[in-house]
């Protein structure tokens, strides 16, 4: 069998797709959103604390600009039914354990935090070029926008945990 290229879909399918993916990150950081000041009492480090809470306040534009881009295509953000950042999410890591080294555990939060920003690199990544595709000049400008922090937050704790093991 011959492995060869499906045919490209047709915009409606592109919408599809689009919206698909679009609620997964929706819900996935709206519940990431409820978690975070959770993720902030976990942290030993003050600069750590600092990187969460900022992290969440991202977290919270990115949502808005979300519900802004739903507006833009005449669309609302339907119910979760099945989200792996919410599965991420509550999986945490097993952060809650309790760690003998605090470092292991904030250590843990960055790793946690990151996996997450990779996903949503991922997605927004994706989303963006749907984007392109379906002529979403705005959508595309919001999106690169989430991209961007997501990015951002994803060098911001690569920072922090460079400062945690490497030594002075």
């Amino acid at each position: 069998m011959e492995p060869h290229t499906p045919p490209a879909p047709d915009k409606k399918f592109l919408k599809q797709i689009f919206l698909h993916h679009l609620t997964r990150i929706y819900n996935g950081k709206r519940f990431l959103r409820e978690r975070t000041p959770h993720l902030i009492e976990l942290a030993s480090f003050e600069a750590l604390k600092l990187a969460v809470k900022e992290f969440g306040g991202d977290v919270k534009k990115q949502i808005e600009r979300m519900e802004d881009i739903y507006k833009l295509i005449g669309e609302t953000p339907s119910p979760e039914v099945c989200n792996p950042i919410r599965s991420i999410v509550k999986d945490e890591f097993c952060l809650d354990d309790d760690q003998d080294v605090s470092l292991l555990n904030d250590l843990d939060l960055m790793l946690y935090l990151q996996i997450l920003e990779h996903i949503n690199i991922t997605s927004y990544r994706m989303l963006i070029m749907i984007a392109k595709l379906l002529k979403y000049d705005e959508v595309k400008q919001l999106l690169t926008e989430n991209f961007d922090e997501s990015a951002d937050n994803d060098q911001l704790f690569t920072l922090i945990a460079k400062e945690y093991i490497t030594p002075d």
